[in-house]
């Protein structure tokens, strides 16, 4: 496995495993499987409400604590820190963990400053070594670095090879910013699969297509988390460390950018009145 350092010396595994719309029955038999295939990160969330079933998983892996990078997120609270730590200590109890490795804000609406410094006190506290956000543009995330002490550590937005977000990976280099990625197969839309600027250099590589996305972004230092619910997949998107594209490959991926997204747009005004009033009870 390849680590990406972060911004407050942390190291995070590049490439993990995510459960955002597994549904919770299934998803304690996919973490189970995912950690027996030798992943390490695991990506979860509140609003995906199959934390309790991740924690299980965890649990009776008898994988090392230490071992582990778990990631989970704050959806939209009311307004407060009290609420924000409300929240964080009943995902940890959901999760059945002691600790985080990640915690992200999830959307960039609502009272995000004062959930910002209860994640800086939690953080201060031992309790997350990493916190950062998801689904922050760069006037946000640089509204949110110039007025806190603690800047993000990661930014986990959509990239994948029709929407690539080059402008936004270099502004978070500037700012130690890690960007991860979400989505980073586009859930198979534009036929993904079976696209006839990728097939020929999983043909070359003796790949599959999503081993040849998942390498062009490893190297374009993304950290991703790719989900599937079958163990030969999990091993596949695995196995993407013994091989390099090369310069003229990597070309031929960013050629596809489409520079627009193929989910929703974070800046529509529906979309943020609706993350907005939605709450996760806790």
């Amino acid at each position: 496995m390849r680590y990406v350092t972060l911004n407050n010396g942390v190291d995070m595994p590049i490439l993990g495993f995510g459960v955002y719309q597994i549904p919770p029955e299934e998803t304690e038999q996919a973490v189970t499987d995912a950690l027996s295939a030798g992943y390490r990160l695991l990506d979860t969330a509140a609003v995906y409400h199959n934390e309790e079933a991740v924690g299980r998983a965890i649990k009776a892996s008898g994988i090392p604590r230490e071992e582990l990078f778990v990631t989970t997120k704050l959806w939209v609270q009311d307004p407060g820190e009290d609420n924000t730590k409300r929240a964080f200590d009943a995902s940890l109890r959901r999760l059945g963990l002691d600790h985080l490795d990640l915690y992200l804000i999830h959307q960039p609406y609502g009272d995000v400053y004062s959930e910002w410094r209860a994640m800086q006190e939690l953080h201060r506290e031992g309790r997350i070594r990493a916190i950062g956000v998801s689904n922050f543009f760069p006037d946000r995330l640089i509204d949110l670095i110039d007025n806190h002490d603690i800047p993000p550590a990661v930014n986990q937005i959509e990239t994948h090879p029709f929407y690539q977000r080059a402008a936004d990976q270099r502004f978070m280099r500037e700012h130690g910013v890690q960007i991860e990625s979400w989505a980073p197969l586009a859930v198979g839309r534009n036929n993904l699969f079976t696209h006839p600027a990728l097939t020929p250099l999983a043909k070359a590589h003796d790949k599959s297509v999503a081993q040849i996305v998942l390498r062009w972004l490893i190297q374009r230092d993304v950290v991703v988390i790719p989900k599937s619910v079958r163990p030969d997949r999990m091993t596949e998107n695995l196995d993407v460390f013994d091989f390099t594209l090369t310069e003229e490959e990597m070309t031929a991926v960013t050629d596809l950018d489409t520079g627009t997204s193929l989910f929703l747009d974070h800046r529509d005004p529906v979309i943020v009145s609706q993350f907005g009033k939605a709450r996760v009870e806790d």
